[in-house]
This record gives C-alpha cells, structure tokens and sequence, in this order.
C-alpha cells in the first residue's frame, strides 16, 4: 500500500513520522532489543529462516489489508451523507493524512465494502 500523502493545507513544517501499531505478540523485552523480530535473527538455517520469514511477510500483508479495508469503512461512515455529523473529505483527509483524492477512493472503497457486507446480511 501506498505511504499516506499529507492532506492539502496540512501544516508543512516537520512531516510527522507516525509510530507503527505495537505488535502485541511480541514479548516487551524483545521490543527493547533492536535487532529482535520475532525471533528471526536466531534461526541459522537458511530454509527456515526463508520459510518463517515468509510466513511473517504473508501474515503481515493480510494484517495490513485487513487493517486498510477497516480504514476504508471508516472513511465511509465519517463522510456518509445521511448522517447528521458527517465529514466533508478534507477533513477525513487531514485527520488520516491522506491525499483528498486518495481519501475519495477510500471512501468509495469502504461503501463498496459495506453494500457487500450487507448484501451476506
């Protein structure tokens, strides 16, 4: 997925880095130890290594889909116009630090979510 653009208007100073989701599987101890990642850096084999290596890549991809398809959703309900207190885009842009435009095709994404969640109903 695309790295998130800072919205039109949006403060220009320093870019303000975000902090990454804490993994809450890893133990905080290896979290304070910067060459821990889930206990990668201890497998000598390089089969396994590949191997679990990929099984981390795949699972994290998933997470990060999953994770966009509830932004999505989000965006959509924040900017559904039946709603009493709905967002214009721009805001919902500023607030996720997207582009407008990348904000548009979140939003339409997230409603084509929920029609098909409703239509399994």
């Amino acid at each position: 997925m695309c790295e998130p653009k800072q919205a039109p208007g949006a403060q220009d100073s320093a870019p303000r880095r975000l902090k990454p989701a804490q993994l809450l599987f890893e133990p905080p101890e290896a979290v304070a130890d910067p060459e821990h990642f889930f206990d990668l850096e201890s497998i000598e084999d390089p089969r396994e290594l590949l191997s679990r290596s990929t099984e981390l890549a795949l699972a994290f991809r998933a997470a990060a889909d999953r994770a966009t398809e509830y932004q999505a959703v989000a965006a959509a309900q924040l900017a559904d116009p039946r709603r009493f207190d709905r967002l214009p885009t721009a805001v919902i842009a500023e607030h996720a630090e997207w582009s407008e435009d990348y904000t548009k095709k979140m939003v339409e994404f997230g409603r084509d979510l929920l029609r098909g969640s409703s239509a399994r109903d």
